[in-house]
């Protein structure tokens, strides 16, 4: 009796992990697997350009609406690719190593300088938006510090599956330090990253848009996904973007270059307090600039146009 229990007892075991085994595998089969799609083919033309070891570096003579007055400044766009960990989201230290983990993107760093009376502003985000945009649709992460002598706040959104995860520190109190999520969408910070990557090209029609963190900041608007419309007008040798919120007081064009490398010629932005904020290139160098610290190297900022 004893010796029938015990045969009984390890069949049941058997058919209890046969049955757990046949249900992990049914729940295999039905669980959907995110295929990869094939990469995006960039041209010869984008591949020596974007992977030469250099980057592009962009002076613009700004003219900023703040506090219901125009401000003179002057703005750097930096454009370079770079290797991407999509994990930490982060620039990797040895992306041999890093597999699958390892993204390229173009990077944007945005510096905004001006001066509002006896202090001055300092602006920077950063955009990192995926070259392989089949496989990785979406910006990836985007930061941006705002500095001045009132105090200085700091803006991340990272992306997480189907949302950005947004996060706020500031000085002032009205913003205090916030956190939460927002539905994934097209970020007007990377609208310039889209154009060098998509041969100059913009989605058109009516969109989402999370707009301008900096817009978020002056206008004191909670960032958030709006319906925004976006025109195309070409010219001879330019074609010109025009972007219109539809429920807020924001209006921008940028200037592009018809041809490659389709560099960012101008852009104006208008919040409808009636003074058109401005922004026209000077000057655009190719340069490894990480590696050009030393004081011979300050040569290169008078090339540039750059005053401060």
């Amino acid at each position: 009796m004893k010796q029938f229990l015990k045969v009984f007892f390890i069949l049941g075991v058997f058919s209890l992990l046969s049955c757990q085994s046949d249900q992990r595998s049914a729940k295999a089969q039905t669980t959907p697997t995110k295929e990869k799609k094939a990469a995006v083919t960039q041209s010869k033309d984008f591949n020596d350009y974007w992977y030469s070891g250099k980057a592009e570096l962009n002076s613009y003579s700004l003219k900023q609406s703040r506090y219901g007055e125009m401000r003179e400044g002057e703005v750097v766009l930096v454009f370079v690719t770079e290797p991407f960990s999509l994990s930490k989201q982060v620039k990797l230290d040895n992306p041999n190593a890093a597999g699958d983990d390892n993204v390229t993107v173009m990077k944007l760093n945005n510096i905004r300088k001006f001066n509002t009376g006896i202090y001055d502003y300092s602006i920077v985000s950063s955009t990192f938006t995926p070259v392989d945009y089949n496989n990785h649709p979406n910006t990836l992460k985007l930061t941006m510090s705002m500095q001045e002598w009132c105090g200085h706040t700091f803006t991340q959104l990272n992306l997480k599956e189907d949302h950005y995860r947004f996060k706020q520190f500031s000085y002032f109190e009205s913003d205090g330090d916030t956190e939460k999520d927002i539905s994934t969408a097209l970020l007007e910070e990377e609208l310039m990253t889209r154009i060098r990557l998509n041969e100059g090209q913009l989605p058109v029609g009516d969109i989402d848009l999370i707009f301008s963190t900096i817009y978020s900041r002056f206008a004191h608007k909670e960032l958030t996904v709006a319906k925004a419309t976006i025109n195309k007008t070409v010219l001879d040798s330019t074609v010109k973007y025009s972007v219109e919120y539809l429920n807020y007081d924001r209006a921008i064009s940028i200037d592009v270059e018809k041809e490659f490398p389709y560099r960012i010629l101008s852009w104006t932005e208008d919040n409808g307090d009636g003074l058109v904020t401005e922004a026209r290139l000077k000057k655009s160098l190719n340069e490894p600039y990480w590696s050009q610290k030393g004081v011979e190297d300050e040569a290169k900022r008078k090339e540039l146009g750059l005053e401060k």
